[in-house]
């Protein structure tokens, strides 16, 4: 809503980590927030053999081709793609295949997933981004990559709806099958609970958020009465003594007005009914009573997930451990797809995979079992098994 601010904030967060972790900062992985966002299924399909028909062996090339077919669908002007995931590879009829590079083929088909959001967000973001003197690596689809951290396996695969409870938006992602299937953005979140609170105590907001930390509920049964703290009030010297259960009504008031929305749109859909529940992060879900007010709301199984890293056991850091943490488990194949977007060569995304060849020639300079490669590994080293077996291993990880 306001580049400037928005710049102004980057510089600072950017300035306090390059001094927390000593190092200089200039790139940058932009998380897009699901604003608006569309997930749109798409498909494409390439000849790799030759003109009389016959197979080729498929590679990073055929990757890149297959991928640029499936974008060929046409987009409306206002929108922009942040995104795209491969779920399967067909390699002339056969199907399932999560990696297709190393087969050999005549036709190759794609199916998958692309994320569109607004030009307007994107353009903005990533404007923020830049102004503040920052070269963005990539970019990816926020709720995805929350779900990569705050849910499990089991939860990604069965199904499960992760609530982001953050200061400026409330957004609800529904996994299911390890895929991002619906978003729903509430344009409410902590500030406005924090705006609640000024409001209704007549101080400043800076006052507000403090209290909204020190002395909060999210439940107001869980609040004592007997429980009174002091409040800066506009325009009166002396301090106001203000119950907690006083300020849990105000705080469980717009919770349960943000929670009573995305009731709403998630039974539209019918996620509710999923095994995995919801699971609720981002920095109001600290607030004590969060889960019991979700349960009484949405009346399923509530979790609330907390990262466990040192020094970030707070959920509103679940978001940017989520970021850094989804780039690194994503395939090679994913990037290779990913750099379509980006402009970048097949060579700038991912080396081209080895040779079944060069494959065996390295086991058979790893081959301890014939007596031959024993004796002249023992003749070399001079520790025998031992310096053969470490060897071995230092082969097998590079």
């Amino acid at each position: 809503m306001d580049i400037d601010r928005a710049v102004t904030a980057i510089k600072k967060a950017v300035a306090q980590a390059e001094q927390k972790a000593n190092i200089q900062i200039s790139e940058v992985i932009v998380g897009i927030p699901a604003n608006l966002l569309e997930i749109v299924p798409c498909s494409g399909m390439i000849a790799i053999g030759d003109e009389s028909g016959n197979s080729k062996e498929i590679g990073n090339d055929d990757v890149y081709r297959v991928t640029k077919a499936d974008l060929t669908q046409k987009l409306p002007p206002e929108r922009d793609i942040i995104d795209i995931l491969p779920d399967e590879f067909i390699v002339d009829g056969f199907d399932g295949i999560k990696d297709p590079r190393g087969m050999i083929g005549v036709r190759l088909e794609m199916k998958g997933v692309v994320y569109t959001g607004p030009k307007t967000i994107l353009h903005n973001t990533l404007k923020c981004v830049q102004m503040a003197g920052l070269k963005v690596k990539d970019t990816l689809v926020g709720p995805l990559a929350l779900s990569t951290v705050a849910l499990s396996d089991g939860e990604r695969d069965f199904g499960t709806v992760l609530l982001d409870l953050g200061g400026g938006q409330t957004t609800a992602a529904v996994v299911h099958d390890h895929k991002l299937k619906y978003t729903y953005v509430d344009q409410e979140g902590g500030k406005f609970v924090t705006k609640d609170i000024s409001v209704v105590l007549n101080t400043s907001l800076e006052n507000a958020e403090k209290i909204k930390r020190n002395y909060g509920y999210a439940a107001s049964y869980l609040a004592s009465k007997e429980d009174l703290f002091p409040v800066e009030v506009v325009g009166k010297t002396d301090k106001v003594q203000v119950s907690g259960e006083y300020l849990g009504e105000i705080i469980e008031a717009r919770l349960t007005q943000i929670f009573t929305k995305l009731k709403d749109a998630l039974e539209q859909i019918d996620a509710l009914g999923l095994p995995g529940g919801i699971v609720i992060t981002g920095g109001m879900a600290a607030l004590p009573g969060v889960k019991e007010l979700a349960e009484d709301v949405f009346d399923v199984n509530i979790k609330i997930f907390i990262p466990q890293q040192m020094g970030l056991r707070h959920p509103s850091f679940t978001q940017a451990i989520g970021l850094v943490q989804y780039m690194t488990v994503r395939s090679e194949i994913e990037l290779v797809v990913k750099g379509v977007l980006s402009g970048k060569t097949v060579q700038q995304v991912a080396p081209q995979r080895a040779t079944k060849e060069a494959d065996d020639e390295q086991l058979v300079k790893v081959d301890f079992n014939s007596e031959k490669a024993e004796k002249k590994q023992k003749k070399k080293d001079g520790n025998g098994a031992f310096e053969g077996l470490k060897n071995f291993f230092n082969t097998f990880f590079d």
